[in-house]
């Protein structure tokens, strides 16, 4: 295994940095999906997370390591929404300002929230990557610091703080299913969990409808790929032709990588509300829709994280009345 730059040493350090900053979210087992696969499956609730989701864990690290000179700068990130609203929280905690940029394709609700938060909100383009067009024009002219979603140290050490809490949750997990975007948690969680359990596997979860870390990974190397409208909307946007982190420990860490159709999302979503009595968006949904679908090889227990619950409650509710209805979504 070669070097990463975000090592066990760096999460310990995050876990202590982020104390009393969020949620450690508990880990129950679910007893309708281990009664269809043939062993424990455990859900991490982190949607019970402060923000609805783990963006938060990596966003409170990240502010908490700026000097005192970057915080009166202020921060600005890319966000499909979570990592955005996270920020937003964190930055208001320590009476910093900060900067929101999204594309056309995040959900309404999910602007709102970070609205609410006192965000300065920057709505640019049809993907992440024109998103972050804006971001890097308001570094250059305003010199606000960039804390992006996935593709840093500290944000990556952040979210692997969720990982260390799964293994002493379920410290014989066989195997960890992670949601997979731009590779922020993914990296995280892994580096955590082979750091404490080198045998466990850690799986990434996409979905098929423009998975930029599986089309990088496949190639060897970053790639672009278009961004699509998709249940799992926190999933897309690309991880940037440039990665300078993410990329290389996903490869390192990752035993393999699952995509879902709209239709297997749908069913993790409804699954999560009519069977675990909870409500997750797309994203947050993936790793029981995978074991749904039956595309889990494992021989011990799961664990699969529930990563956010930021969901857009009509198209819940059309998804629990048996229709995915990604097609009725505004674009």
């Amino acid at each position: 295994m070669t070097k990463t730059e975000v090592t066990l040493q760096h999460i310990r350090a995050a876990r202590e940095r982020i104390a009393g900053k969020v949620e450690w979210t508990p880990t129950v087992l679910s007893q309708s999906l281990s009664d269809r696969a043939g062993h424990p499956v455990h859900l991490k609730l982190e949607h019970h997370q402060t923000t609805g989701a783990f963006k938060l864990r990596g966003a409170s690290n990240a502010i908490a390591a700026l000097s005192p000179r970057e915080r009166l700068r202020g921060v600005v990130a890319a966000s499909t929404g979570n990592h955005g609203r996270a920020l937003a929280h964190a930055a208001k905690l320590e009476g910093m300002r900060a900067v929101i940029c999204m594309s056309r394709l995040v959900p309404e609700n999910k602007v709102d929230a970070i609205r609410r938060l006192g965000a300065d909100i920057r709505i640019v383009g049809n993907s992440q990557d024109d998103a972050q067009q804006e971001v890097d024009r308001l570094v250059a002219e305003e010199r606000l610091v960039m804390l992006p979603p996935f593709d840093h140290a500290d944000i990556v050490a952040g979210q692997g703080t969720l990982g260390l809490e799964i293994m002493e949750q379920v410290r014989d997990a066989a195997s960890v299913l992670v949601p997979l975007s731009g590779g922020g948690l993914a990296a995280g969680v892994a580096a955590a969990v082979k750091g404490v359990s080198p045998a466990t596997k850690v799986v990434g979860v996409s979905m098929a409808r423009g998975a930029a870390m599986k089309a990088s990974l496949d190639a060897g190397r970053p790639v672009q790929v278009e961004e699509l409208p998709t249940l799992a909307d926190s999933l897309g946007g690309g991880i940037g032709l440039d990665n300078r982190l993410t990329f290389a420990m996903c490869r390192e860490l990752l035993d393999d990588v699952i995509l879902l159709s709209e239709d297997e999302i749908a069913a993790g979503i409804r699954h999560a509300y009519e069977e675990e009595r909870e409500i997750v968006e797309g994203a947050g949904a993936v790793g029981i829709g995978a074991l749904l679908a039956g595309k889990v090889t494992a021989k011990g227990p799961v664990v699969a994280i529930l990563s956010g619950r930021n969901i857009d409650m009509s198209v819940h509710r059309r998804i629990v009345c048996g229709n995915a209805a990604l097609t009725e979504r505004p674009t």
